[in-house]
């Protein structure tokens, strides 16, 4: 990994922590902040996406475990009314999530790029797997980030209607 890669890595991983954790009101930029920041990573990063060989099907399964954690990301936040407002509040176990799919994903990178026997084993299954090449792996890992934060957004956002619709109820 170069250190731009480990730069955006762990930009996006603070950014996504330090704007999530706690208890905050749910608004527009609840849902906008979070978007933002991984559209502007998969700018950076997305510059011409591999489609030779079976790279399309890796990065669809980069999709997929993207989907994966973001449901994790969502089941960690409680989406709950405070009054009149509707809040969301993620703590520890958010974190973990984030934590767990950036760090699997720099694990991943550091040790294809730095121990030669993990890197032999990518390239032997990428080459018997027609992957292209780092280009694809690089896609699949933007494109797992984007899923997790797009499918963490919709179902908060889902939750948060759902909520906000839902009679307030009142002790007698």
């Amino acid at each position: 990994m170069s250190t731009t890669d480990w730069i955006v890595n762990v930009s996006i991983l603070v950014l996504m922590i330090v704007t999530v954790i706690g208890t905050r009101k749910v608004t527009l930029a609840t849902f906008l902040r979070p978007l933002v920041i991984v559209g502007a990573a998969g700018v950076f990063f997305l510059q011409g996406l591999p489609t030779a060989g079976h790279d399309v099907q890796l990065e669809l399964f980069g999709v997929l475990l993207g989907v994966i954690f973001g449901v994790l990301a969502s089941a960690a936040s409680k989406v709950r009314r405070a009054g009149a407002d509707v809040v969301v509040q993620s703590g520890r176990a958010y974190a973990l999530v984030w934590f767990a799919a950036i760090g699997l994903r720099v694990a991943f990178a550091q040790l294809a790029t730095q121990n030669p026997s993990f890197g032999r084993l990518v390239a032997t299954f990428s080459v018997q797997h027609q992957i292209t090449g780092a280009d694809a792996w690089r896609a699949a890992f933007v494109l797992m980030a984007l899923a997790m934060v797009v499918t963490r957004v919709v179902l908060i956002a889902v939750r948060a209607n759902v909520t906000r619709d839902a009679p307030l109820v009142t002790s007698p």
